[in-house]
């Protein structure tokens, strides 16, 4: 059965799921997602259902508050009269969904509920109700996520974002680094021309992501489009998240990038990129 979500706890695990699939979160050692929470959230808080039409959360616990908060609105989840009856909680039609205790809300360290409805697939739709849609994704099989993944690692890695992000050029060597471009990282370090050429491509694809975001109104109007403004939007909106680090791992992802990378269509000059004269 198809993938109609997935949920990703504050550690970064992700489990994907499926209509009629019941997952319970919270810190007890007998949940389907243990969080590594306070005193604040029951030992089992809270459950995803899987349902037709998108998933529905509820608070499990007799003793804690659960709360979700979708575009920036924040809600108590009222107690489940009957445990496993999707009733008294709240539904996601498509979208993200915060979920977690108070606590875990205000140190931005959620449980993520992310429903994909193939309606939203393709770009941003406006809602008919109080829906919260995820406004677009990125498909792991093409340079564009290598380079937005590139771009968040450093705040993946290190969730105060203390760390600074990288600039063009530092995501250009690293896509080389990724990709196993050995011949191309010495040209890189040596060749301003080809260095400065390689950025320019990286620099398209961020340029790529600004337009994205701006279009699709994730953040206010007026607001500058910084580096770290992007990045905080792609992390948030789990447009890329922890686990994609994983893929960095993965020798049949590398190996396609790496053909996306370095491998030009017949008659195409390696040097300088460009195709024969015509007559």
């Amino acid at each position: 059965m198809a993938a109609v979500g997935r949920v990703t706890t504050p550690s970064g695990e992700t489990v994907q799921f499926s209509e009629g699939r019941r997952l319970v979160f919270g810190r007890g050692p007998d949940a389907d997602l243990v969080i590594a929470a306070g005193r604040g959230l029951s030992r089992r808080a809270g459950m995803i259902s899987a349902l037709a039409g998108g998933a529905w959360v509820g608070n499990l616990s007799l003793t804690h508050t659960l709360y979700a908060e979708t575009a920036g609105t924040r809600i108590r989840l009222p107690r489940m009269e009957e445990p496993g009856e999707p009733d008294g909680g709240w539904f996601i039609r498509a979208g993200i969904a915060l979920v977690g205790s108070l606590a875990m809300l205000d140190e931005g360290l959620p449980l993520r509920i992310w429903v994909e409805d193939p309606a939203y697939a393709e770009g941003w739709v406006e809602p008919d109700g109080d829906d919260t849609l995820l406004p677009f994704s990125l498909d792991p099989r093409t340079k564009l996520f290598l380079v937005a993944m590139l771009w968040c690692r450093p705040w993946l890695l290190d969730p105060s974002r203390t760390t600074p992000l990288p600039r063009t050029p530092e995501i250009a060597r690293a896509a080389l680094e990724v990709t196993g471009a050995e011949y191309e990282l010495g040209r890189f370090d040596r060749d301003p021309l080809f260095r400065d050429r390689l950025s320019a491509r990286v620099g398209e694809h961020l340029k790529v992501l600004r337009r994205k975001i701006a279009e699709r109104g994730m953040v206010r109007l007026g607001t500058r489009l910084s580096d770290e403004v992007v990045v905080g939007v792609l992390i948030e909106h789990v447009i890329i998240g922890p686990a994609d680090l994983a893929r960095l791992g993965d020798p049949v992802w590398r190996s396609r990038q790496e053909d996306l990378w370095w491998q030009l269509p017949s008659g195409v000059d390696p040097e300088t990129g460009l195709g024969p004269r015509r007559a």
